[in-house]
């Protein structure tokens, strides 16, 4: 049960800043940072604030993704954010996950997964936080189940969410998409057939500038539909950013995916929990609504914002509902193209997911301070041997 996640407690900008000085300084404190070590510029914030406090009681599990044949720009500015990272954490290691096999499938999520299950975890450690900011979707969603799948059942353990957030800077990195989509690791099957009923589908695209291509191949999977209700950033840093979107996919929204105005849904672009409330909401009504005459199903593509993206994981996890994306064979950004000004500043946020202070939500566990013991090991669950 995580009747918690719908109020559960968060962090925005400078509060951040504060609750890691004042979380993370106790030195009975121990954190694994999991976090991306790539191009991307973002991909040093939340090491920084956190390796300012806890020094060497940091240790972290950095994520580099390799994809197609990236230019020489960005390999080399993933190689500075590389260097950069291993210097601010000490106690830390650089994994490599190759986004693709041989053959040209997609194998981010079981390679990262294989990774984890081989990582040795300290068995002292309080906290965890997986850092969004700079892994793509394909990694960041198996990541934060995987944790959750192992290591929910411990009454003393921390997760957190956390994210560095530019919509201005996610519109400048564009990708080219690898040729179909695909479900993400860990998560249903979407073409799973149900005997009893037939299948009523809803879709919920996140709108993206540049991934109009993506999302069309998403919808070719499925012909038949019964409403597709896109997300849309509302409130947003660029209170035009929304008009701009909807401007951009009138083509798709009007005359291929035939879109009812008032189907569009607008979720907050600062606050995660605002689009989990809203998906929450929406499948809650929804399966009322057709029960017993359908079998109601969700289908996420969250392709946006990663903050509204975060949003979604938790709905995605919580309802065990199918995410739907295309992975992306090679980025085109030009590092250069990023200046500090005040119109790109990174909106930082942070959401704990799970840890003693929600011990009253959950029935029978115990409550009060975090208790030093060991950390279970990953198990490998039926669930994800099935997968």
């Amino acid at each position: 049960m995580r009747d918690h996640w719908n109020n559960c407690v968060t962090h925005f900008d400078q509060a951040v800043d504060e609750f890691v000085g004042q979380h993370f300084a106790d030195t009975d404190t121990r954190c694994l940072l999991i976090a991306g070590a790539g191009f991307d510029p973002r991909a040093r914030r939340i090491a920084e604030k956190l390796a300012a406090v806890m020094g060497e009681r940091l240790r972290a599990f950095f994520i580099r993704e390799e994809r197609g044949d990236p230019s020489a720009d960005l390999k080399s500015k993933a190689d500075e954010n590389e260097a950069a990272l291993r210097a601010l954490v000490v106690n830390s290691s650089v994994n490599t996950i190759r986004i693709f096999a041989e053959d040209g499938a997609p194998v981010a999520g079981q390679r990262l997964i294989e990774a984890l299950r081989e990582f040795v975890w300290p068995d002292d450690t309080t906290d965890i936080v997986l850092d969004l900011s700079a892994l793509s979707l394909g990694i960041a969603f198996p990541a934060a189940k995987f944790v959750l799948d192992n290591f929910e059942s411990s009454a003393r353990l921390n997760f957190h969410l956390m994210v560095s957030s530019n919509p201005e800077l996610d519109a400048k990195i564009l990708g080219e998409p690898s040729p179909q989509a695909i479900s993400v690791r860990g998560f249903p099957d979407p073409t799973a057939e149900f005997a009893e009923r037939p299948v009523a589908r809803i879709w919920l695209p996140h709108l993206a500038h540049g991934s109009a291509s993506k999302l069309q191949k998403i919808r070719a999977l499925y012909p038949e539909v019964y409403k597709v209700c896109p997300l849309v950033p509302f409130p947003a840093r660029n209170p035009r950013r929304a008009d701009e979107l909807l401007t951009e996919y009138l083509p798709q929204l009007v005359d291929e995916w035939d879109v009812d105005p008032r189907d569009l849904i607008y979720v907050s672009e600062r606050n995660p929990l605002d689009s989990y409330r809203t998906i929450t909401t929406l499948k809650e009504r929804y399966d009322r609504s057709v029960k017993g005459i359908y079998q109601p199903q969700l289908i996420l593509s969250p392709l946006g914002s990663k903050v509204m993206a975060a949003g979604a994981m938790m709905a995605a996890i919580q309802h065990e509902l199918p995410v739907q994306y295309v992975e992306t064979l090679r980025y085109d950004y030009d590092p250069g193209s990023h200046e500090p000004t005040s119109e790109y500043l990174e909106m930082t946020v942070h959401v704990w997911l799970h840890g003693p202070i929600y011990a009253g939500f959950r029935s029978g566990a115990p409550s009060g301070e975090i208790v030093k013991g060991d950390l279970p090991a990953p198990a490998i669950s039926e669930k994800e041997q099935a997968t």
